[in-house]
């Protein structure tokens, strides 16, 4: 089965698995979405939704949140891990977005990754669930499994695997097969203990079941 063929199958699988997916981390609004993807590096998303909850109760705005001392945003998002530069990197977005943007997130992928703490990983996010453009997400989950299914071959880098990604995943499906992944990839294909190919709606067509 060529790549494009089983990228086509994979969707279709997923979306019959999954039909709900969507992004597990909550928010409202554009900016929100920005904070909770940056505090969610090497921490899950359930605490950062928790975590959220105080910090965006405290500063309910962009501008609000941009006034704020850093110490006091950190203060709040240490529970998060790594407070400092969160914290760091949220007031200076924030920052940024009031002085340069008016106060709202850009709709631009180029403009997205201007803004302090955002990668390609949260500017693609922004993209596909925010303003709905085509978006290919790689996290973790992500990248293990497209190269468990061989989507990819040996690609750990997640620039490389979002180039190869959208080379066989059609552009309307790239956001959500990507949250689709991560909800197989919480579910069943699991990274910390073998995988749970006996329950797997791909065993059949993976290339490494099992590994």
């Amino acid at each position: 089965m060529r790549k494009k063929e089983l990228a086509a199958e994979v969707i279709a699988r997923l979306k019959k698995e999954y039909p709900d997916a969507g992004c597990t981390l909550d928010y409202d609004d554009a900016w929100k979405l920005l904070v909770s993807v940056r505090l969610a590096a090497q921490c899950t998303d359930a605490r950062v939704n928790v975590v959220v909850e105080g910090l965006f109760e405290k500063y309910p705005s962009v501008n609000a949140l941009a006034e704020a001392d850093v110490e006091d945003i950190e203060a709040i998002v240490r529970p998060c891990g790594l407070g400092k530069s969160k914290a760091r990197d949220i007031s200076a977005c924030m920052k940024m977005i009031k002085e340069e943007y008016g106060g709202k997130v850009p709709d631009d992928f180029d403009e997205l990754l201007k803004l302090p703490g955002v990668g390609r990983k949260s500017a693609n996010l922004i993209m596909g669930d925010v303003y709905g453009k085509p978006a290919i997400v790689t996290d973790t989950h992500c990248i293990r499994l497209t190269n468990r299914i061989g989507l990819v071959d040996g690609i750990k880098e997640p620039k490389k695997v979002e180039m190869a990604l959208w080379k066989i995943i059609p552009p309307e499906e790239g956001s959500d097969f990507c949250h689709r992944l991560v909800y197989h990839g919480r579910e069943v294909c699991t990274a910390r203990t073998k995988p749970h190919c006996d329950k797997c709606c791909l065993e059949d067509i993976c290339k490494k079941k099992g590994v």
